[in-house]
């Protein structure tokens, strides 16, 4: 499974999702200009990267049952 490129690509989506949740969670944690500056911006962000990493990860279940799980 590690092989299959939908895989990597569905990982790499998650792996920025929770880079953008820290980022969000660390601006929040120091306070200051830039959370009040970004904080709804880093939120969009997320959201939008949550969503693309849920459509990825929906895609590649429906590909892995239609091939039979190879």
């Amino acid at each position: 499974m590690a092989n299959d490129p939908l895989f990597i690509i569905v990982a790499i989506a998650c792996l920025a999702v929770l880079g953008i949740l820290l980022l969000g969670i660390g601006s929040f944690a120091k306070g200051g200009e830039f959370n009040r500056k970004n904080a709804n911006k880093i939120m969009r962000w997320r959201v939008g990267a949550q969503f693309v990493a849920v459509i990825l990860i929906v895609g590649f279940v429906f590909i892995r049952q239609k091939m039979g799980g190879q």
